[in-house]
């Protein structure tokens, strides 16, 4: 049998009365009273009780000094004696609420202040009624709860936030996510997942210790919440993961937008108990209902994208795109050939000048290393140079770059130099002066002639080791050039004892930098005069036209390496009918920079009026495009191009010759993430089928491109004649 202090603690609970304890226990008179005084006496809780209007009867003296402050509370009305609820926050039922209704009431929240300090209060009460049978006011029953529902609340925080970041956990961002999808999907509104990741913060844990490590994750945490702007959209997912969710966003503008700004801020080089960590970040983004009708299948998505991003540069976002499977799959298979790709000779290198912009005269040139797979063609050192980074086919690719170049460079006329780009991976090597020192003695080239290339990336941890291999390498007599200065990784404290010979300044910064709304001048501008104080050249990369030189002549850059001098070629071609020693080019390009075109050969769709035509990508920027297939289309005719996977852009024909037309956007593209371009918004499924576009779209166009060369179909022609007579035809 349940003792008598937990029965009337349960009865209080219940009926909370000096009546109720003598109805409920057979306590008469003093008996109940001083049962309800050894109650009030350990301070388990007091009672109340007020008249028709509200106004207090009687509060235990044990409360009076949290509710009232003074010995006097006869006469003030009890609803009073609290702050006004919160909305929301304590449920539906208040005290005004449950008081007006003048009925039997339990547990309900009240709080009140005391010295700045909020109480929490569990009360309870039950009408008096007359001998006429009318309501005569209330009795009750209060208990001080604000332990309890600190220590409540204290148990939710823990079981949805994260105990380390304080941002959102998995378990609770999962739960978020799948109401919010449910709740979307009727409408088929939009939802964004961007799932994040930090590059080399292993290292940053494995070098400084896991404190260190804990210590930065939150200062990963605290730039996050500033980017995005709401902590409640943000989770960790666990280690050095991360995940933002964006209701009602498509818009894949936007997205890389702020995409950019998270690897950007998340790159800058952070401050540890005198500590100097740098990371970088990698960014994958799925959209419902585009790449998933479910939360789970559009996070499996964004983290396809997360790691198409990781695997094509890191540093970078990706949009997802259903290529991705099969780029997963050829990626495993490079990376399987790749072992036997050295041992076959299918490597290459090719060579880009590198010219002294006073002078014309080719002063060098950096090897840039391709990889001619017997089935896939010339593969980009983008592609396959991450692949080998992971594994351990970096070293081994670098030793083989270095010693060609360095024999291809000792048979090259004058002083003309060679670069070689040095990965992170081969500069951590304890052995690398030692094999830079074999291959400069083996192929006899002098080691002034030699440049090795280094990205920032070298400097994450900065120490005796990193000291200690600059000063074996200038030992050798060889020259150290910085390489994409300013591109995520920059400070300025490396740079003091770093011994560079020169600084090139990354391409990033040229493109844009003849644009008058545009920053990059003037960051140009503070890097060469850095770069003058400390005694360096400098390298303006990526010049391709006129308005570009102009632009880094007037800024004293003494080197220039882009396509307005030569692209990258063939050793076979360098130095090729020279009258002498003196190799010199003569700029050649564009006057003025405009949007980057990139070529490519695919076939898209076009639609005019109620036709549907296939026709042919040759090239691409973000405000237009050169397409074939249709021949004399008139000028000012619109179009609406499909891109396939749901993405539409209106367009303009602003050019046309023959079976070619130049068309304009009516809205700029926007970058992919990964050097491309995509529309800021796309269409699902059904919406085309509506419009009258095929349901496969892909299919259809496949189609009509095999019967267009077989002959069996011929080009649509836009001329004004004969579109009449189509006209004609149809009315007939």
């Amino acid at each position: 049998m349940a003792s008598l202090y937990s029965r009337l603690k349960t009865q209080i609970a219940v009926a909370p009365t000096r009546v109720a304890v003598e109805r409920s226990f057979g306590l008469h008179g003093a008996d109940a009273e001083q049962m309800c005084a050894t109650f009030e006496a350990l301070n388990l809780g007091g009672f109340w009780s007020t008249d028709a209007a509200g106004r207090i009867g009687y509060l235990s003296a044990g409360l009076l000094a949290a509710l009232v402050g003074d010995s006097d509370a006869a006469g003030r009305d009890f609803v009073t004696l609290f702050v006004r609820p919160r909305a929301g926050i304590d449920g539906q039922r208040t005290l005004p609420f449950v008081f007006a209704r003048k009925g039997r009431f339990e547990a309900v929240i009240a709080r009140s202040e005391l010295d700045e300090r909020e109480i929490v209060w569990s009360v309870s009460g039950e009408p008096i009624v007359d001998g006429d049978g009318e309501f005569a006011g209330f009795r009750g029953h209060i208990v001080d709860v604000t332990r309890d529902r600190q220590s409540a609340e204290e148990a939710s925080q823990l079981a949805t936030t994260d105990a380390l970041t304080g941002l959102l956990n998995r378990r609770h961002m999962t739960n978020i996510l799948k109401r919010t999808f449910a709740a979307f999907a009727p409408q088929r509104r939009p939802c964004a997942v961007m799932l994040i990741d930090l590059d080399r913060f292993k290292q940053v844990n494995d070098t400084l210790g896991h404190a260190v490590g804990d210590t930065l994750l939150k200062q990963v945490a605290q730039r996050l919440i500033k980017v995005v702007g709401d902590k409640d959209r943000i989770c960790r997912l666990g280690g050095d993961e991360f995940q933002v969710m964006f209701p009602d966003v498509e818009d894949r503008g936007r997205l890389g937008d702020v995409a950019g700004r998270i690897i950007t801020m998340l790159s800058e080089p952070y401050t540890i108990e005198g500590n100097r960590c740098t990371i970088g970040t990698s960014v994958g983004i799925a959209v419902s209902p585009y790449d998933g009708e479910t939360a789970d299948d559009v996070v499996r998505n964004a983290d396809l994208a997360l790691y198409a991003a990781k695997h094509s540069g890191r540093g970078r976002f990706r949009f997802y795109s259903n290529e991705m499977l099969e780029s997963a799959e050829q990626r495993r298979h490079l990376e399987e050939t790749m072992h036997d790709a050295l041992i076959k000779g299918e490597f290459e290198l090719h060579y880009q000048p590198l010219v002294d912009l006073a002078s014309n005269r080719v002063v060098g040139t950096e090897a840039l290393v391709r990889w001619n797979h017997p089935e896939s063609g010339l593969i980009s050192p983008a592609l396959f140079i991450p692949i080998a980074e992971e594994s351990t086919m970096i070293c081994r690719i670098g030793e083989w770059i270095l010693r060609k170049a360095c024999e291809d460079a000792a048979r090259w006329p004058g002083r003309v130099r060679v670069a070689v780009n040095v990965s992170p991976v081969q500069f951590a090597d304890p052995q690398f002066p030692r094999i830079v020192a074999t291959v400069l003695m083996a192929t006899g080239l002098d080691p002034d002639r030699l440049e090795l290339e280094l990205t920032e990336s070298v400097f994450l941890q900065e120490g005796e080791a990193t000291d200690a291999m600059f000063k074996s390498l200038k030992g050798l007599g060889v020259r150290l050039v910085l390489d994409d200065f300013g591109t995520g990784y920059s400070s300025l404290s490396y740079l003091k004892n770093a011994p560079f010979d020169k600084i090139k300044i990354d391409q990033s910064f040229v493109r844009g930098a003849t644009s008058n709304d545009n920053r990059n001048r003037a960051i140009i501008s503070a890097i060469v005069a850095l770069a003058n104080a400390l005694g360096m050249d400098t390298i303006a990369e990526g010049v391709e036209t006129f308005d570009q030189l102009d632009m880094v002549r007037d800024l004293k850059i003494g080197m220039v390496q882009g396509y307005i001098y030569s692209k990258p070629v063939r050793v076979e071609h360098l130095f090729v009918d020279l009258p002498d020693e003196e190799w010199v080019i003569e700029p050649e390009g564009p006057a003025k920079q405009r949007h980057e075109r990139r070529a490519m050969f695919r076939t898209i769709g076009v639609i005019h009026e109620d036709h549907y035509y296939p026709v042919t990508l040759r090239n691409l920027s973000q405000s237009g495009a050169l397409i074939e297939g249709l021949l004399d289309v008139p000028i000012g005719t619109p179009f609406m191009v499909d891109f396939g996977e749901g993405q539409f852009e209106l367009a303009t024909v602003v050019r046309s010759r023959e079976s070619s037309q130049g068309i304009s956007f009516a809205r700029d593209l926007v970058s992919d993430g990964n050097g491309g371009l995509c529309t800021r918004h796309r269409f699902m499924q059904h919406h085309l089928v509506a419009a009258g576009v095929p349901r496969n779209t892909e299919e259809f166009l496949t189609k009509q491109a095999g019967l267009l060369a077989s002959g069996k179909i011929s080009l649509p022609c836009f001329s004004v004649a004969n579109r009449k007579a189509r006209r004609e035809q149809a009315l007939t």
